[in-house]
Protein backbone atom coordinates (compact mmCIF):
# COMPACT_ATOMS: atom_id res chain seq x y z
CA UNK A 1 0.00 0.00 0.00
CA UNK A 2 2.83 2.36 0.86
CA UNK A 3 4.43 2.04 -2.58
CA UNK A 4 1.10 2.72 -4.32
CA UNK A 5 0.43 5.72 -2.12
CA UNK A 6 3.93 6.96 -3.00
CA UNK A 7 3.20 6.63 -6.74
CA UNK A 8 -0.03 8.59 -6.39
CA UNK A 9 1.75 11.17 -4.23
CA UNK A 10 4.41 11.67 -6.89
CA UNK A 11 1.69 12.21 -9.51
CA UNK A 12 0.16 15.00 -7.46
CA UNK A 13 3.51 16.57 -6.59
CA UNK A 14 4.57 16.58 -10.28
CA UNK A 15 1.40 18.46 -11.15
CA UNK A 16 2.08 20.99 -8.39
CA UNK A 17 5.74 21.47 -9.36
CA UNK A 18 4.73 22.10 -12.96
CA UNK A 19 2.67 24.99 -11.62
CA UNK A 20 4.38 26.19 -8.41
CA UNK A 21 2.24 29.32 -8.40
CA UNK A 22 -0.14 27.40 -6.14
CA UNK A 23 2.42 27.35 -3.32
CA UNK A 24 3.42 30.97 -4.01
CA UNK A 25 -0.22 32.13 -4.06
CA UNK A 26 -0.94 30.45 -0.73
CA UNK A 27 2.13 32.09 0.83
CA UNK A 28 1.50 35.60 -0.50
CA UNK A 29 -1.64 36.44 1.51
CA UNK A 30 -0.22 35.46 4.94
CA UNK A 31 3.04 37.26 4.13
CA UNK A 32 1.20 40.46 3.17
CA UNK A 33 -0.94 40.14 6.29
CA UNK A 34 2.14 39.64 8.48
CA UNK A 35 3.96 42.62 7.00
CA UNK A 36 0.83 44.79 7.28
CA UNK A 37 0.24 43.95 10.92
CA UNK A 38 3.91 44.32 11.90
CA UNK A 39 4.61 47.62 10.16
CA UNK A 40 1.19 49.30 10.16
CA UNK A 41 -0.73 48.02 13.20
CA UNK A 42 2.07 46.56 15.33
CA UNK A 43 2.94 49.82 17.06
CA UNK A 44 -0.64 50.31 18.25
CA UNK A 45 -1.20 46.77 19.55
CA UNK A 46 -0.22 45.99 23.14
CA UNK A 47 0.89 42.38 23.54
CA UNK A 48 3.45 42.71 26.31
CA UNK A 49 6.28 41.79 23.94
CA UNK A 50 9.02 43.91 22.40
CA UNK A 51 8.80 42.25 18.98
CA UNK A 52 5.30 41.99 17.52
CA UNK A 53 6.32 39.64 14.71
CA UNK A 54 7.31 37.10 17.37
CA UNK A 55 3.85 37.34 18.90
CA UNK A 56 2.12 37.28 15.52
CA UNK A 57 3.94 34.47 13.71
CA UNK A 58 2.18 31.40 15.24
CA UNK A 59 -1.22 32.70 14.13
CA UNK A 60 0.09 33.57 10.67
CA UNK A 61 1.39 30.00 10.29
CA UNK A 62 -2.07 28.61 11.08
CA UNK A 63 -3.65 30.97 8.53
CA UNK A 64 -1.08 29.78 5.97
CA UNK A 65 -2.05 26.16 6.55
CA UNK A 66 -5.78 26.91 6.47
CA UNK A 67 -5.29 28.66 3.12
CA UNK A 68 -3.25 25.79 1.71
CA UNK A 69 -5.66 22.98 2.49
CA UNK A 70 -8.32 24.59 0.27
CA UNK A 71 -6.22 23.40 -2.68
CA UNK A 72 -6.36 19.84 -1.34
CA UNK A 73 -10.14 19.98 -1.54
CA UNK A 74 -9.90 21.45 -5.03
CA UNK A 75 -7.48 18.77 -6.27
CA UNK A 76 -9.69 16.02 -4.90
CA UNK A 77 -12.81 17.61 -6.39
CA UNK A 78 -11.07 17.79 -9.79
CA UNK A 79 -10.09 14.09 -9.64
CA UNK A 80 -13.65 13.10 -8.74
CA UNK A 81 -15.39 15.21 -11.38
CA UNK A 82 -12.96 14.28 -14.15
CA UNK A 83 -13.62 10.59 -13.57
CA UNK A 84 -10.00 9.95 -12.64
CA UNK A 85 -10.94 8.88 -9.12
CA UNK A 86 -13.41 6.33 -10.49
CA UNK A 87 -10.63 4.87 -12.66
CA UNK A 88 -8.27 4.64 -9.70
CA UNK A 89 -10.69 2.60 -7.61
CA UNK A 90 -11.06 0.03 -10.41
CA UNK A 91 -7.33 -0.65 -10.25
CA UNK A 92 -5.79 -3.28 -7.95
CA UNK A 93 -4.82 -0.78 -5.25
CA UNK A 94 -6.15 -0.23 -1.78
CA UNK A 95 -8.76 2.51 -1.93
CA UNK A 96 -7.40 4.31 1.12
CA UNK A 97 -4.17 4.90 -0.85
CA UNK A 98 -6.03 7.35 -3.10
CA UNK A 99 -7.11 9.54 -0.19
CA UNK A 100 -3.81 9.25 1.67
CA UNK A 101 -1.94 10.44 -1.42
CA UNK A 102 -3.93 13.70 -1.32
CA UNK A 103 -3.40 14.00 2.43
CA UNK A 104 0.39 13.54 2.24
CA UNK A 105 0.54 15.95 -0.70
CA UNK A 106 -1.20 18.54 1.47
CA UNK A 107 1.33 17.98 4.25
CA UNK A 108 4.32 18.35 1.90
CA UNK A 109 3.03 21.49 0.17
CA UNK A 110 2.10 23.11 3.47
CA UNK A 111 5.59 22.41 4.83
CA UNK A 112 7.03 24.25 1.82
CA UNK A 113 4.63 27.18 2.21
CA UNK A 114 5.17 27.48 5.97
CA UNK A 115 8.94 27.44 5.31
CA UNK A 116 8.59 30.39 2.94
CA UNK A 117 6.55 32.36 5.50
CA UNK A 118 9.11 31.68 8.26
CA UNK A 119 11.94 32.88 5.99
CA UNK A 120 10.11 36.16 5.39
CA UNK A 121 9.44 36.46 9.13
CA UNK A 122 13.19 36.12 9.76
CA UNK A 123 13.82 38.97 7.34
CA UNK A 124 11.45 41.30 9.19
CA UNK A 125 12.79 40.51 12.66
CA UNK A 126 11.50 37.15 13.88
CA UNK A 127 13.87 35.60 16.41
CA UNK A 128 13.51 32.56 18.64
CA UNK A 129 15.56 31.04 21.44
CA UNK A 130 13.95 27.62 20.98
CA UNK A 131 16.23 24.58 20.88
CA UNK A 132 15.94 21.66 18.47
CA UNK A 133 13.46 19.78 20.67
CA UNK A 134 11.21 22.83 20.92
CA UNK A 135 11.29 23.23 17.13
CA UNK A 136 10.48 19.54 16.65
CA UNK A 137 7.49 19.97 18.98
CA UNK A 138 6.34 22.98 16.92
CA UNK A 139 6.69 20.96 13.72
CA UNK A 140 4.68 18.16 15.31
CA UNK A 141 1.83 20.46 16.34
CA UNK A 142 1.71 22.14 12.93
CA UNK A 143 1.76 18.74 11.20
CA UNK A 144 -1.15 17.48 13.32
CA UNK A 145 -3.04 20.71 12.62
CA UNK A 146 -2.40 20.26 8.89
CA UNK A 147 -3.55 16.63 8.91
CA UNK A 148 -6.70 17.53 10.86
CA UNK A 149 -7.68 20.29 8.43
CA UNK A 150 -6.72 18.18 5.43
CA UNK A 151 -9.06 15.37 6.42
CA UNK A 152 -11.74 18.04 6.85
CA UNK A 153 -10.89 19.23 3.33
CA UNK A 154 -11.48 15.74 1.97
CA UNK A 155 -15.17 15.95 2.90
CA UNK A 156 -16.12 18.88 0.58
CA UNK A 157 -13.65 17.56 -1.99
CA UNK A 158 -15.76 14.40 -2.28
CA UNK A 159 -19.21 15.94 -1.92
CA UNK A 160 -19.07 19.45 -3.47
CA UNK A 161 -21.05 20.08 -6.64
CA UNK A 162 -18.91 23.01 -7.80
CA UNK A 163 -15.34 24.24 -7.60
CA UNK A 164 -16.43 27.14 -5.40
CA UNK A 165 -18.18 24.78 -3.02
CA UNK A 166 -15.07 22.64 -2.71
CA UNK A 167 -12.97 25.56 -1.45
CA UNK A 168 -15.50 27.80 0.33
CA UNK A 169 -15.39 25.81 3.58
CA UNK A 170 -11.81 27.00 4.20
CA UNK A 171 -12.84 30.65 4.62
CA UNK A 172 -14.18 30.28 8.20
CA UNK A 173 -10.99 28.39 9.10
CA UNK A 174 -8.85 31.24 7.76
CA UNK A 175 -10.72 33.83 9.81
CA UNK A 176 -10.90 31.75 13.02
CA UNK A 177 -7.41 32.94 14.17
CA UNK A 178 -8.70 36.53 14.20
CA UNK A 179 -10.99 35.60 17.11
CA UNK A 180 -8.23 34.04 19.17
CA UNK A 181 -4.99 34.99 20.87
CA UNK A 182 -3.19 35.02 17.51
CA UNK A 183 -3.18 38.82 17.04
CA UNK A 184 -3.97 40.26 20.46
CA UNK A 185 -4.20 38.88 24.02
CA UNK A 186 -7.67 37.56 24.77
CA UNK A 187 -7.72 39.67 27.96
CA UNK A 188 -8.33 42.77 25.80
CA UNK A 189 -11.52 41.38 24.28
CA UNK A 190 -15.14 41.91 25.42
CA UNK A 191 -16.40 39.14 27.73
CA UNK A 192 -18.51 37.25 25.20
CA UNK A 193 -15.84 37.36 22.50
CA UNK A 194 -13.17 36.46 25.05
CA UNK A 195 -15.14 33.42 26.20
CA UNK A 196 -15.32 32.13 22.63
CA UNK A 197 -11.69 33.02 21.87
CA UNK A 198 -10.30 31.22 24.89
CA UNK A 199 -12.26 28.02 24.29
CA UNK A 200 -11.76 27.59 20.56
CA UNK A 201 -8.93 25.35 19.26
CA UNK A 202 -6.79 28.02 17.60
CA UNK A 203 -6.01 29.80 20.88
CA UNK A 204 -4.61 26.68 22.57
CA UNK A 205 -2.54 25.84 19.47
CA UNK A 206 -1.19 29.38 19.10
CA UNK A 207 -0.36 29.62 22.80
CA UNK A 208 1.47 26.28 22.72
CA UNK A 209 3.56 27.23 19.68
CA UNK A 210 4.32 30.66 21.15
CA UNK A 211 5.44 29.09 24.43
CA UNK A 212 7.71 26.59 22.65
CA UNK A 213 9.32 29.25 20.47
CA UNK A 214 9.97 31.88 23.12
CA UNK A 215 9.55 30.46 26.62
CA UNK A 216 10.94 26.94 26.26
CA UNK A 217 8.12 25.45 28.32
CA UNK A 218 4.41 24.90 27.88
CA UNK A 219 1.43 24.61 30.19
CA UNK A 220 -1.70 22.50 29.89
CA UNK A 221 -2.67 24.34 26.69
CA UNK A 222 -0.53 21.91 24.71
CA UNK A 223 -2.72 18.99 25.79
CA UNK A 224 -5.81 20.93 24.76
CA UNK A 225 -4.18 21.71 21.40
CA UNK A 226 -3.25 18.07 20.81
CA UNK A 227 -6.72 16.89 21.84
CA UNK A 228 -8.36 19.29 19.36
CA UNK A 229 -6.06 18.29 16.49
CA UNK A 230 -6.28 14.54 17.09
CA UNK A 231 -10.02 14.63 17.79
CA UNK A 232 -10.84 16.59 14.61
CA UNK A 233 -8.50 14.39 12.57
CA UNK A 234 -10.09 11.13 13.74
CA UNK A 235 -13.67 12.31 13.25
CA UNK A 236 -12.92 13.80 9.82
CA UNK A 237 -11.02 10.63 8.82
CA UNK A 238 -14.00 8.41 9.68
CA UNK A 239 -16.49 10.65 7.88
CA UNK A 240 -14.22 11.01 4.83
CA UNK A 241 -13.82 7.27 4.41
CA UNK A 242 -17.56 6.67 4.73
CA UNK A 243 -18.26 9.37 2.14
CA UNK A 244 -15.59 7.92 -0.15
CA UNK A 245 -17.28 4.52 -0.08
CA UNK A 246 -20.72 6.05 -0.57
CA UNK A 247 -19.80 8.45 -3.38
CA UNK A 248 -17.51 6.14 -5.32
CA UNK A 249 -18.68 2.72 -4.27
Amino acid sequence: MKSRTWVLLRRLMRNIMRSPDTIITVAITPIIMMVLFVYVFGGAIETGTDNYVNYLLPGILLITIASGIAYTSLRLFTDVKSGLMARFITMPIKRSSVLWAHVWTSLVTNVLTVGIVILIALLIGFRSNADILDWLAVVGILSLFTLALTWLAVIPGLTARSMEGATAYSYPLIFLPFISSAFVPTETMPKIVRAFAEDQPVTSIVNSIRALLYEGQVNNSIWTALAWCIGVMIIAYIISNKLFKRELG
